[in-house]
């Protein structure tokens, strides 16, 4: 019997939904998250951080021992090997980074779709997937494709302005605003262009609702999310595993380097 993919049940199901970012590799961190009963899936940022396929299967089996789905977000360069080690090692979605145009994201489309009659370009690799589950029916494993979750960040200046084309392309399920690249791309500092990268989010978010997308968005804090829900957003993404820590080290311990210095 095929597992159920639980993210793309809630995204059928109109349900908002939470998540977190993750740096680390240990297993551990997910269960924690799981302990609390906040987060529907942890998001692993693997263009960010190292890790070994076996890294992904522990990650991913972490997540289900707590009823969590789990999304990797992959480089652009090497992004149809390692999205589908992380779909066999059980991962429930892939956020994809640094599409510039339409064709790329149609292309990556086709290329996480079963080989099925010409949809697309997944084989049947046996390995764990959702729950275990590595020798199921050819049918069936197709099936189990179609329901992977696929996400794509809207981060580039060529990208908004095929954002219509990338939205209307069937597969797209979820797309996120990143303002960093965005605006790199245009030449700009992100902190010196705010209106800028705000009002493209903004036009992403409109369109994409339109289309049937759903727009998820990141905030550091929950008070953000209310902008967000005003625009028409369901789905957050609270917090980044290294930023908070960062954070910390900064203030709390410029504190206690103050109290220390001042012992001298």
């Amino acid at each position: 019997m095929m597992r159920e993919n639980k993210m793309r049940r809630m995204l059928r199901n109109g349900e908002p939904t939470t998540s977190t970012r993750l740096w680390s590799t240990w297993p551990f961190y997910t269960e924690v998250i799981g302990t609390t009963g906040n987060f529907d899936y942890i998001e692993f940022v693997g263009e960010y951080a190292p890790f070994t396929q076996l890294d992904m299967e522990n990650l991913a089996r972490a997540a289900e021992l707590y009823d969590m789905g789990s999304m990797m977000k992959v480089d652009f360069q090497n992004r149809f090997y390692v999205a589908q080690k992380a779909i066999c090692a059980g991962f429930q979605s892939i956020l994809f980074a640094d599409h510039h145009t339409a064709d790329e994201v149609r292309e990556t489309v086709h290329m996480m779709k079963a080989d099925r009659l010409g949809e697309g370009r997944f084989g049947y690799p046996n390995r764990r997937y959702i729950g275990a589950q590595s020798h199921l029916s050819q049918m069936d494993h197709c099936e189990r494709l179609n329901e992977v979750v696929l996400a794509f960040m809207i981060e580039k200046d060529t990208a908004m302005e095929e954002i219509e084309e990338i939205c209307s392309i069937p597969g797209v399920d979820m797309v996120q605003f990143g303002p960093s690249d965005y605006c790199m791309s245009k030449g700009l500092n992100r902190d010196e262009a705010v209106e800028i990268h705000k009002a493209a989010e903004r036009k992403m978010i409109e369109v994409a609702l339109r289309h049937g997308v759903q727009p998820r968005c990141e905030i550091p804090n929950p008070e953000d999310a209310q902008y967000y829900i005003d625009l028409g957003v369901r789905h957050f993404s609270l917090g980044d595993q290294l930023a908070k820590l960062k954070q910390f080290w900064i203030n709390d311990g410029g504190k206690i380097r103050r109290i220390a210095d001042s012992l001298k």
